[in-house]
């Protein structure tokens, strides 16, 4: 399983990870990971994670938006890191599937 850093951010307030990755039943999962003193300011709790999952079958129409092969995991992993590589890029890719009809699950917790 290749995960692929799309977002990483450390500061002496925060900590940001935000990466994406297949599991091994072809779902595209992206994880984001904030830890430290800014978090505990917003949240009340000093760690706030994060997830998207994307069916294989809702997967499939990425390639599409991406130009690519069908199939091609790594590929579409790097075509998520060069679209969505700042601090902004998990609400950012919700707004994308959101806007291209792509269903996924999302959950978060504090």
């Amino acid at each position: 399983m290749n995960r692929i850093l799309l977002f990483s951010l450390k500061t002496d307030d925060i900590k940001v990870t935000v990466e994406a990755y297949f599991d091994g039943s072809g779902n595209l999962i992206i994880d984001g990971y904030d830890i430290g003193k800014k978090v505990e300011a917003y949240w009340g709790d000093s760690d706030y994670e994060y997830s998207t999952t994307i069916a294989p079958d809702e997967v499939k129409k990425l390639y599409g938006l991406f130009q690519l092969e069908n199939g091609s995991q790594q590929d579409l992993l790097i075509g998520l890191q060069v679209r969505f590589n700042t601090n902004t890029c998990y609400s950012e890719l919700q707004n994308f599937l959101d806007e291209n009809k792509i269903k996924y699950e999302g959950f978060s917790w504090t």
